[in-house]
């Protein structure tokens, strides 16, 4: 029991760090800089879980690293600085929060692969709860900024579609670590071309970059990936509602931004949805990142086997991503192609 509990915190870790990362990209992050700010977020973390697990891809794994990175890593961290620079902590937080539900719908449009009734339920209940928050503020929400979690929960979903599809294996924290540096290394011409040459960030703005590429991706994923290996899927997904609600309480009580009665019930209503949607049971939670469904040498009850639903629901890591990106499924063993 003890053992376990030290697994729960450390596994709680992400999502907390996660939840952290609206409220840091907001408050001390540059504004027009989100090319910039997710290379730097990228890169020095794909280097940090690479020299944890120093292997290489093999065969078809370079070009859906490549791939995933694009999509995991390029698209979704750049589009997640946008929406946590355009919309309050505490709306921005939320609506991430919803990107397992969504992605459970979005899964079931482009596979086929229909959710159980709880799933479902759960998905329109956290769904109308994101309606509810953002139709009743007093203050305007930025569109732009919703655009853009729209379109990271578009681009993580369809990460982890293929992710689910590609279900041989290679070592989980690996892969995640040649994403991050794909992504990172598609994002830095177009940085250099579009923001213009970096500046060097210093004081408060160094210490967030260091944040955010330290704890809330190389840390976070590493704490998430070790409980999604020795923690029941239940504990896992329940732990995820740490994500939005870090992000609310930081937004509310640090950032002052309000949050009155029918927004709290908005929360309120996706947090209950993000619950009925989670794993019953089992011994292995979904991922937290496209990655996690091939995971090397674990037996057929792994972390991240299971329908798209199970899976979808785990990965509350909406902060860090929905992981490195987009959940991953699969089921059956994995082959262990991927490291050297």
């Amino acid at each position: 029991m003890e053992a376990n509990f030290r697994w729960v915190l450390l596994t709680a870790v992400a999502p907390v760090a996660w939840g952290a990362n609206y409220y840091v990209t907001r408050e001390f992050l540059p504004a027009d800089r989100p090319l910039w700010g997710a290379a730097l977020r990228a890169l020095p973390a794909g280097l940090l879980l690479l020299a944890l697990r120093p292997r290489r891809p093999r065969g078809a794994w370079w070009w859906r690293t490549a791939v995933l990175g694009l999509l995991n890593t390029a698209g979704f961290f750049v589009l997640l600085y946008i929406a946590s620079q355009s919309l309050a902590t505490s709306v921005a937080s939320t609506v991430m929060a919803a990107s397992p539900l969504a992605m459970l719908l979005l899964a079931w449009l482009l596979t086929a692969a229909r959710p159980a009734r709880a799933h479902l339920l759960g998905a329109l209940v956290g769904l109308a709860g994101v309606g509810l928050m953002l139709l009743t503020r007093s203050e305007p929400v930025s569109l732009p900024g919703l655009s853009a979690s729209a379109a990271a929960m578009l681009v993580s979903s369809l990460g982890y579609v293929l992710a689910a599809r590609w279900r041989e294996g290679a070592d989980v924290l690996a892969t995640t670590a040649w994403q991050l540096l794909a992504g990172g290394l598609v994002l830095l011409p177009l940085a250099a071309v579009f923001e213009g040459p970096p500046v060097a960030p210093a004081g408060r703005e160094l210490a967030a970059f260091g944040y955010v590429a330290v704890v809330a991706t190389a840390l976070a994923f590493a704490a998430w990936f070790a409980g999604l290996r020795r923690l029941p899927a239940g504990t896992v997904g329940l732990l995820g509602l740490l994500n939005p609600l870090t992000g609310v309480l930081l937004g509310t009580a640090v950032a002052g931004e309000g949050l009155g009665p029918p927004q709290f019930a908005g929360l309120v209503l996706v947090l209950a949805g993000v619950a009925l949607g989670r794993p019953r049971g089992g011994s292995g939670g979904g991922p937290a990142g496209a990655a996690e469904d091939v995971s090397e040498d674990v037996p057929e009850s792994r972390p991240g086997s299971g329908p798209p639903g199970r899976v979808a629901a785990a990965g509350v890591a909406g902060g860090g991503g929905s992981g490195a990106g987009g959940g991953g499924g699969g089921s059956g063993r994995s082959a262990p192609i991927g490291s050297e």
